[in-house]
């Protein structure tokens, strides 16, 4: 009894004094980043709303779940730990009274079934993800698995351990039932299995083999617990303050504002020599940015639903943060002497990844290769699928802005786009005056904002750049202000007024001008006294809606499916035409996934008569991207397949006669994509894709009555 008192006990406090170290090792390195002090404000700010995160996310494990098979393998193992917390204090209080229960239960039969149950449980998920790592290993599918890249062999080797916990953890309760010192007299199914295999041995063996395998268990787990501290297993405990301190209610809509020392940057009084201007080093990342890097699983979910990894780009989400956090670790020496005599004397390998820049290619041998960060169309399939909240859109976009505002490295051909931008309000170009041209050729008179809006102006209809100027979207933009004149809705415009959101500017890094655009819009709507505003892109909706209260600018925004839809219910607007389609939908990133609009698009198509809906495979929250995000709209793809073409490939599936959307960035991707496809003989000449305010128009127009008058197309509109 004594020996193995002090050999339990012995190797309680190596083991705890191993992943302790490491742990303190971890937590100096992430305080070296950058501070961020809104994250524990939002936690203090919010409890209730954290509460629920952690019961959803962590013991619910809700995102896990929406892959059923996998999700459901996890779940039985995490949910198994949990229950299986209580055999850990039982095979320690073994130690010390071969009679031990645990007080209060420790007799309960209901106790001793729900241990084995979920050990069982557990031997079946480890099952499951033998199967799953088999068939889907990189080995067997390249980079086409979600797990190419990721360390396989610590994979291998945690199952390998946790099969040893339950095992030794049967086997020692089958010895104490033939022993006759196990403190459950029933219900411990699993165990009397064990013990019935056992029981031949006699009761001495029996005995042995409980002292034996109860160390054993003590001794699996405690390893297990300093491999985890070593491993991207870290997981199991990081995964819960990940969650707790990631941005909720998820990590999509506005990215976050550029902070210097833990405050937000003030660009009118920054200092590029002492400010840091997006994440140009390691240390630049907050403490959150260290804990997303500690927190990755390597499971590949965000990898697998990567519009630019699965066309062939080299960007997998999974890889920046596993290389980000290698990096880390590597300078870690660096990062925590304690002054430059100490670094002076770290050995030649630390000092090199010390001075690796953070984005750079082959010839510096950059951390992250500029081809990666540059692929990146913000669609927020990655932070949607993280089972942990990693937070990939802000990390990228961060190294974006430093490459921008103090590399000035960014693709040659945005550099037009960003000039534009700046000199006259758009990415084209073309200038204030030719933002009315829209309204040319209407039957009815659009409202253009002189000052402050009239009491009698319900809606403020936010056109944006497209909208005004893209000859493709200035269809959409006509059809919205007809089918809102048909419902009798007053609504004004601001003309010239309007420029540029800068969401752009800000998604390919450029934040100084991204705020000078928003701060002139801000003052603009405030003079104007907005109060709702009806935006037809999904990326101006994005952006005033969830970026421009950053900067003091708050107001009601919905975009125009939402207010149609609407419109439709309160029977203000009748659909009299059949149209007589096929129709498939294309869910906008910026609309669908980053905002949760998914319903008022397809309650418009419903209310059409004679459409056939088809969705295609990747919809809704797993909608794959047309390729414009991130200000991709403006950059050429020079890598791999065309995302837009991807995209069109899968609405091909659907055999569809149309194609629809509600944004107009969608509609100039996937329009190209049709094109090129229509001119290799690879779609119909007949399909097209349009709005579905251009196909909730198309059916309010009795036979026989005029269409939407067209649009004018000025020189160099489109």
């Amino acid at each position: 009894m004594v020996l193995r008192i002090v050999i339990g006990l012995a190797l309680t406090l190596a083991a705890f004094a191993l992943a302790g170290r490491r742990l303190w090792r971890l937590y100096r390195l992430a305080m070296a980043g950058q501070p961020a002090p809104e994250r524990i404000e939002a936690v203090r700010s919010h409890p209730g709303r954290d509460l629920e995160a952690q019961a959803t996310e962590v013991i619910g494990q809700r995102k896990l779940l929406q892959w059923t098979v996998p999700g459901a393998a996890h779940a039985a193992t995490f949910w198994g730990f949990i229950i299986l917390m209580l055999t850990i204090i039982e095979a320690y209080g073994d130690l010390f009274d071969r009679r031990f229960a645990i007080p209060g239960i420790g007799h309960w039969a209901a106790i001793g079934f729900l241990e084995d149950l979920f050990a069982v449980a557990v031997l079946c998920g480890l099952a499951v993800f033998a199967v799953i790592r088999l068939r889907t290993s990189p080995k067997r599918l390249g980079r086409d698995s979600r797990f190419a890249g990721s360390h396989t062999g610590a994979a291998w080797l945690t199952l390998l351990m946790i099969f040893g916990v339950v095992a030794t953890l049967l086997i020692y309760r089958g010895a104490q039932i033939n022993t006759g010192v196990f403190p459950y007299a029933h219900g411990a199914f699993a165990s009397e299995w064990v013990a019935a295999w056992l029981a031949p041995l006699g009761t001495g063996t029996n005995s042995v083999l409980e002292t034996t395998f109860i160390l054993a268990q003590l001794a699996i787990i405690l390893a297990f617990l300093v491999f985890v501290t070593y491993s991207k297993h870290l997981h199991i405990i990081l995964a819960g303050p990940n969650v707790l301190f990631s941005r909720r209610p998820n990590a999509l809509r506005g990215l976050e504002p550029i902070r210097s020392g833990g405050k937000v940057l003030d660009f009118e009084e920054a200092d590029p020599d002492t400010d840091i201007f997006g994440r140009g080093k390691i240390e630049d990342f907050t403490w959150k940015g260290f804990l997303d890097m500690g927190t990755c699983t390597e499971c590949g979910r965000c990898q697998s639903q990567c519009p630019a990894w699965a066309t062939g780009k080299p960007l997998s989400p999974k890889m920046v943060i596993l290389n980000l956090r290698d990096h880390a670790l590597a300078k870690a020496p660096y990062l925590l002497a304690a002054n430059d005599g100490e670094r002076e004397n770290l050995p030649a390998a630390v000092k090199a990844e010390a001075e690796r820049p953070l984005v750079g290619d082959e010839s510096v041998n950059g951390v992250i290769h500029p081809d990666v960060i540059w692929a990146c169309t913000n669609c927020g399939a990655c932070v949607q699928e993280c089972p942990v909240d990693i937070e990939h859109i802000d990390h990228i976009d961060g190294m974006r802005r430093h490459q921008v505002m103090i590399e000035s490295a960014f693709p040659a051909e945005a550099a037009g786009m960003l000039k534009n931008l700046e000199n006259k309000g758009d990415p084209w170009g073309m200038g204030s005056a030719r933002r009315a041209g829209w309204m040319e050729g209407l039957d009815f008179e659009v409202p253009v904002v002189d000052g402050h809006l009239g009491d009698d102006v319900e809606y403020l209809f936010w056109v944006g750049c497209a909208g005004a100027l893209e000859d493709r979207a200035k269809r959409t933009t006509r059809a919205i202000a007809t089918l809102l004149h048909q419902a009798g809705v007053n609504f004004a415009v601001l003309g010239p007024a309007e420029t540029c959101t800068g969401d752009p500017a800000r998604r390919i890094g450029n934040e100084f001008v991204y705020q000078m655009l928003a701060q002139q819009n801000i003052e603009t709507l405030n003079e104007a006294g907005a109060r709702t505003i009806v935006a037809s892109c999904p990326h101006c909706f994005n952006t005033i809606a969830n970026e421009y209260p950053q900067l003091g600018g708050n107001y009601q925004v919905i975009h125009h499916t939402q207010l149609l839809a609407t419109l439709l219910e309160q029977g203000k607007i009748t659909p009299v035409t059949p149209v007589t389609e096929k129709i498939t939908y294309h869910d906008p990133c910026f609309l669908g996934r980053h905002n949760k609009v998914f319903t008022p698009p397809r309650a418009i198509m419903e209310r059409v008569p004679g459409v056939q809906a088809q969705e295609m495979h990747r919809c809704k929250d797993r909608g794959f991207c047309c390729g414009a995000g991130g200000a991709r709209m403006w950059m050429e793809e020079r890598i791999g397949k065309r995302i837009n073409s991807e995209r069109i490939d899968e609405a091909l599936a659907t055999n569809p006669d149309t194609v629809s959307t509600a944004c107009p960035y969608c509609l100039v991707m996937l329009g190209d994509a049709i094109a090129a496809k229509k001119s290799s003989g690879e779609a119909p000449e007949s399909l097209e894709i349009i709005d579905v305010a251009q196909l909730l128009a198309r059916s309010t127009q009795r036979p026989g009555s005029p269409a939407v008058p067209e649009p004018a197309s000025p020189p160099g509109a489109s």
